[in-house]
């Protein structure tokens, strides 16, 4: 399983976050992480109110 930190990377760059990325960040928040990895978390979270980063759980379904 990729690192939060990896995981906010992917995000970030792409501009999206995935279901399925928003599932493995959870499972990985359950357990002992890094400062870095929080930070990063806080990163995502501040990219997605601004609308840098959309959330593919949020989009609707028509």
């Amino acid at each position: 399983m990729l690192s939060i930190r990896e995981i906010v990377r992917q995000a970030m760059s792409d501009g999206y976050l995935t279901v399925t990325a928003e599932n493995q960040l959870r499972q990985l928040l359950r357990t002992k992480f890094e400062c870095s990895d929080l930070n990063a978390f806080m990163s995502l979270q501040q990219a997605v109110m601004d609308g840098q980063v959309r959330q593919e759980s949020r989009q609707g379904n028509g």
